[in-house]
């Protein structure tokens, strides 16, 4: 079926329609700056993977990362350029619940959060530093924040004068905390300071100069890690060993479309694993694709079967469908989520539709 016959038959819902039963949602981010309104909350169907529209939290303000509690519970959104703030919403049956008003995060410019177990880690770009926030009973981070300001640099002088931490994610056993440094080419393993004090750094792993690590993903197996790089369209394989928390690059898998001598900067954001551990989509800003990794040889030696266009312009974010069947882009330059249909076969996204999202900047689905 045509892509736009698909849009014909799942119309999307205006934004000023109330929140209408359960079922699955997402809720999708959004750059203020670029014109975005908040958070989004859209109704997932279950058989084509088609969002409708079922309202905006306007007063979320500027919230380009989004995520969830242990529980799946409470959704934490965190924005701002300085200062930076978080907040949380509780998920209810009528929408998202404020829970209290945004607290300070002591960092500037954060563009990504995580939860990890009675803490709210925040990864401040701009101000180069790791924020840690108590969480209370009722799922509201508390102030104030404790800070960890790590040092180093990188050789690109515009982008790499200091540290640009750009994402902090548990690890699967749930010990150790990594962080994405696209400032200073390394990957950080920190511990938690039980007294609720900032991070600690156990490790630091450096990777290839002028890179810029972005994010990273696990593999379900638990050992083996991914990480993306902004400054250069390349993926790191990495072996992760939880018992001892260090982290060590085992391989690289060039990204690049080949568009290089027409002009085209390709600047990756974001890998993603699917949930049966057999392929890995990583989005490639620039040349606007979702480049599709096969696992077939095994978790350690990922290698590109297809690049689909990615529906929108600059896609910023990937998330996965309830089902596993559908694969989800947030596209900020042309302000849409665009969903796929993916082959269980070889895990190829085929385009299926489109949403209208200002500025979209991420999507998680509950």
């Amino acid at each position: 079926m045509a892509a736009d016959q698909r849009r014909k038959d799942h119309p999307v819902g205006g934004a000023g329609s109330t929140y209408q039963g359960a079922g699955q949602r997402a809720h999708i981010g959004s750059f203020a700056s670029g014109g975005g309104r908040g958070i989004t909350t859209a109704a997932v169907d279950p058989v084509t993977g088609a969002l409708t529209v079922l309202g905006v939290v306007e007063s979320a303000g500027d919230a380009p990362c989004l995520a969830l509690s242990a529980d799946r519970q409470v959704l934490y959104a965190a924005g701002g350029t300085d200062p930076g703030t978080a907040a949380a919403y509780r998920i209810t049956a009528d929408g998202l619940a404020p829970l209290g008003g945004p607290v300070p995060v002591d960092g500037v410019g954060p563009v990504h959060l995580s939860a990890v177990g009675d803490r709210l880690l925040v990864a401040n770009y701009a101000s180069g530093n790791v924020s840690s926030l108590p969480i209370a009973a009722d799922g509201r981070p508390e102030g104030p924040a404790a800070v960890l300001a790590p040092s180093g640099r990188g050789p690109d002088p515009e982008r790499q004068a200091g540290p640009h931490p750009h994402h902090v994610t548990p690890d699967p056993s749930g010990r150790w905390v990594l962080g994405a440094d696209l400032g200073t080419d390394s990957v950080r393993v920190y511990e938690r300071d039980p007294a609720g004090g900032p991070l600690r750094v156990r490790a630091e792993t450096p990777l290839r100069a002028g890179s810029g690590p972005r994010e990273v993903a696990f593999h379900p197996r638990g050992d083996v890690a991914y990480v993306i790089h902004e400054l250069e369209p390349q993926l790191t394989v990495c072996r992760w060993d939880a018992g001892s928390g260090r982290l060590y690059p085992t391989g690289e898998v060039a990204l690049g479309s080949g568009d290089a001598a027409a002009g085209t900067r390709e600047y990756p954001s974001v890998a993603l694993v699917s949930p049966d551990g057999r392929f890995v989509w990583a989005a490639i800003r620039g040349s606007s694709l979702v480049t599709t990794l096969s696992l077939s040889d095994g978790p350690e030696k990922p290698r590109i079967t297809d690049a689909a266009d990615c529906g929108g312009q600059w896609p910023r974010h990937l998330a996965i469908g309830p089902s596993a069947r559908h694969l989800y882009v947030s596209n900020e330059w042309s302000g849409d989520v665009t969903w796929f249909d993916i082959d269980p076969e070889t895990g190829h996204p085929r385009h299926a539709g489109r949403l209208e999202v200002p500025a979209a900047a991420c999507v998680v689905i509950v």
